[in-house]
């Protein structure tokens, strides 16, 4: 979706990409990002949640008439009704886009839920 958005742009046709994965998508050069902090395959929303959806396309539709630089990442303001658990089962020990303080916070997150995963307890 990245490389179509930049042809589009390169043509003269504004985009906006929501997206989920934004280190991929920041890394292809898209002109304008809307980053959603939710599962893969969900950057519209919660299925089935029409409001939630509304409100992420509005902030894109926002952000086609206001972002005026290239490269601009715009980070929509919801959380994932179900708490970030989701992200335990996505994210690998191999982080190359981690880098220093980042990827020391990440070991210890992952520490802390093999702990807590070793306990009984839920992550």
């Amino acid at each position: 979706m990245s490389l179509v958005a930049r042809y589009l742009e390169a043509n003269g046709i504004p985009t906006v990409v929501i997206a989920t994965a934004r280190d991929i998508v920041e890394y292809c050069g898209v002109a304008r990002l809307l980053f959603v902090d939710f599962p893969l395959g969900s950057p519209c929303g919660v299925p089935f949640d029409a409001g939630m959806q509304t409100q992420i396309l509005e902030l894109a539709l926002k952000m086609l008439e206001s972002a005026d630089q290239p490269g601009t990442t715009q980070v929509a303001p919801f959380t994932w009704p179900d708490g970030d658990a989701w992200k335990a089962t996505i994210f690998t020990q191999e982080q190359p886009f981690l880098e220093g303080e980042a990827y020391e916070n990440w070991m210890a997150a992952k520490e802390r839920y093999r702990r807590e995963k070793a306990k009984g307890e839920d992550a």
